[in-house]
């Protein structure tokens, strides 16, 4: 048996980050993913509003770096969950269980939720001019290479 499913969309609200009794951490947010095609008379394209959650560093993840209007990548797994609602009727919901949450666009401009740093975690020595890769050159003559 196979459940996977990926999404694309745009948070519909900023995630809302909570912890468990047990001090694990849950994000929630929704999504507003567009149908590939219009309405009926080909006009205004549709959206779909799916329900995502995601736990532990995934959780932390999006709660950190997402915020409303963002565009998000979502994989991971379908879910259904049955409840009762406050007058007894049995309802229920379907959401995605988020296993990663990438970045569906890039960094916006002047976007002040977004603190995250963009830069290589690799910095060259600056005493040295030769110091610009990380690797050493090996001798032509070295007999101990496997190949």
């Amino acid at each position: 048996m196979l459940n996977h499913i990926t999404i694309m969309g745009r948070l519909t609200r900023d995630p809302e980050l909570r912890m468990t009794q047990s001090q694990t951490q849950v994000a929630s947010f929704t999504l507003a993913v567009d149908r590939d095609f219009g309405g009926r008379d080909g006009g205004e394209k549709q959206a779909d509003f799916i329900d995502c959650v995601a736990w532990r560093q995934t959780a932390e993840f999006v709660g950190k770096y997402f915020s409303k209007g963002r565009m998000a990548v979502v994989s991971g797994r379908l879910q259904s969950r049955k409840w009762e609602d406050r007058e007894g009727n049995k309802r229920t919901s379907w959401e995605v269980v988020a296993d990663n949450v990438y970045f569906g666009d890039s960094r916006r401009d002047g976007d002040s939720n977004d603190s995250r740093s963009y830069t290589s975690s690799y910095e060259a020595p600056k005493s040295s001019p030769k110091a610009s890769s990380p690797f050493e050159e090996l001798e032509s003559d070295d007999g101990e290479l496997p190949f």
